[in-house]
């Protein structure tokens, strides 16, 4: 299995997100290493419009794509990326080092979304699905699904 980062915007406020985001990457690192990195979120006005939210998630990009581990294969959460199976996403990590990845960095971000320079810096995109999380509980699905990925590939029995 590769090693992951997640790079996120933002950070956790409420503690039951972060317990849970800690339970599973404790779990994730009996299986891997893993590295967070947090982007200071910019915070809009009260009522922003397109070009200051525009402006944000560019000032935020810049900052995401400074942060990627070079030779990183790039996975951007949003919306119009593609759906699927955890075994579908676990069989795809397995297969990274084969592709010479050794790390695959997974990349969350604000409640305004990605920069399009992120989107398409990236080599997949991935949606968890058609409704909409905060994204505070999106590192909670992630981290969850990133260590199902991990006990799939370890036929731990955990993915039932």
């Amino acid at each position: 299995m590769v090693n992951f980062t997640i790079i996120y915007v933002g950070n956790i406020k409420d503690k039951f997100f972060a317990d849970a985001v800690a339970e599973y990457e404790k779990r994730i690192k009996g299986f891997c290493k893993l590295k967070n990195i947090e982007i200071k979120e910019k915070r809009p006005p009260d009522e922003p419009n397109e070009a200051q939210i525009k402006a944000i998630l560019d000032a935020e990009g810049e900052k995401i794509l400074s942060s990627i581990p070079q030779g990183a294969y790039k996975i951007a959460l949003c919306v119009e990326g593609k759906k699927v199976t955890s075994e579908a996403l676990s069989k795809m990590l397995t297969e990274l080092p084969h592709k010479g990845f050794s790390e695959a960095v997974f990349i969350i971000g604000s409640s305004h979304g990605l920069a399009d320079k992120v989107k398409s810096a990236c080599d997949f995109r991935l949606s968890v699905s058609d409704m909409t999380f905060p994204h505070r509980l999106m590192r909670v699905i992630l981290s969850e699904q990133l260590y199902r990925a991990c006990t799939i590939e370890a036929q731990t029995g955990y993915h039932k």
